[in-house]
């Protein structure tokens, strides 16, 4: 077989194998998880919770006593791998009459302009308020040009990295590089800040010390969104900003915003 016929047949495998592969229940991916959690998940709004280093992080992804549940362990590793001080766990279903694929997941987290203007409960404005004033992709880490977001794909690459510019409504201008890759039978999104997130001139989050993983699968209730994210921070950064609250809440707008994306798509 010519190579170049190889390569095809290689890049179309990995386009289809998590369309074939058998679909999952929630109930096998996160077997005896509290009423509560579950509730929440499929409540519209999902579950959140953070927790920080020092008082005891709390996580189920990786299940009881140790042993993983039915998400990958390098989804809950590339970021406890950070060695982070506090963490933000989420989880949400949207429901499967919706009718959507992963490709339609892909193509939500493609459209990062979409995430200008979702509101967030601020409080110390006490009111809803944007939290990104603004989005756009930007050519790289090295060249900040904003470019177009894509036309919707048709076929979901095996690997591929964006880099985005976000005016945060505390931090500014913030730049981030987001990671997508086929894994298990989803979607893998890891979202860094390589760039310093600062307040007044002041650095809150250094640079590639914000990392949050979401995954993505199509599941038999509809599509799962699991996520998980750290930051570092120093323990005088901690006892000036809630993180906790910070991180939840972009975590939060992220998620609304792919949920979104997803439902329109229908």
């Amino acid at each position: 077989m010519p190579k170049k016929l190889i390569w095809i047949f290689n890049l179309l495998l990995l386009c289809v194998i998590p369309v074939c592969a058998e679909i999952r229940s929630f109930n096998d991916i996160f077997p005896n998880l509290p009423s509560g959690i579950r509730a929440s998940a499929f409540s519209g709004t999902g579950y959140i919770n953070s927790s920080n280093k020092t008082g005891g992080f709390t996580y189920f992804g990786a299940g009881q006593s140790g042993t993983h549940t039915g998400i990958d362990p390098q989804i809950i590793n590339t970021i406890l791998n950070k060695n982070p001080s506090h963490l933000v766990e989420s989880l949400l279903v949207i429901p499967g009459n919706s009718g959507a694929s992963l490709l339609d997941v892909y193509n939500a987290l493609g459209n990062i302009q979409g995430l200008k203007g979702i509101l967030y409960f601020s409080d110390t404005r006490k009111k809803e308020t944007p939290l990104f004033e603004d989005a756009a992709r930007i050519v790289s880490d090295k060249k900040t040009t904003v470019i177009p977001d894509p036309a919707p794909a048709a076929v979901i690459p095996a690997a591929e990295t964006i880099y985005i510019r976000l005016k945060d409504a505390n931090f500014g201008n913030s730049y981030y590089r987001g990671e997508m890759a086929l894994i298990q039978n989803g979607l893998s999104y890891n979202l860094s800040n390589f760039k310093n997130l600062s307040f007044l001139f002041i650095p809150v989050i250094k640079e590639e010390k914000l990392n949050a993983q979401l995954y993505f699968e199509p599941i038999q209730e509809g599509i799962l969104i699991y996520g998980l994210s750290g930051a570092e921070v120093s323990d005088f950064i901690a006892s000036k900003v809630d993180i906790g609250s910070a991180v939840s809440k972009r975590l939060e707008v992220i998620i609304s915003w792919v949920a979104d994306g997803i439902l329109r798509a229908k």
